[in-house]
């Protein structure tokens, strides 16, 4: 999601369930790799929305070569897989507070600059 012109996009904020169904996906077929339509069909989320979010979190997945037959294939990084469940929703519940504090960082500092540039004109007019 792009906020204005500020080029900020979140990977894990407002993502979290969809994140961990995709993780109990792959934990359901371990030792193979899915292709994002096999994990869209396994998880009901839209194919489109899957391939985004595989790409976008290498934290949690890695692409793995391309075969003969040039599927792009998916799995757990190995360090996602030896992790608990809870610790994986742990974790991206943390992420995902992190870029929320951050937006509200950003909110703050532009209503702090708004509120400078009014005090600083506001005597003129």
């Amino acid at each position: 999601m792009m906020y204005g012109i500020l080029p900020v996009t979140f990977r894990f904020r407002g993502k979290v369930r969809r994140l961990f169904n995709m993780y109990t996906c792959f934990l359901k077929h371990p030792g193979i790799g899915l292709h994002p339509t096999q994990v869209s069909r396994y998880t009901g989320i839209a194919f489109a929305e899957v391939v985004v979010r595989l790409d976008a979190t290498p934290e949690l997945f890695v692409r793995l070569p391309k075969r003969k037959d040039g599927i792009t294939r998916y799995r757990l990084t190995s360090a996602t897989a030896a992790r608990e469940p809870e610790d994986v929703q742990k974790m991206l519940n943390t992420a995902a507070r992190r870029e929320s504090m951050m937006l509200w960082a950003i909110s703050a500092m532009i209503v702090c600059v708004l509120v400078i540039v009014m005090i600083l004109i506001g005597p003129t007019l």
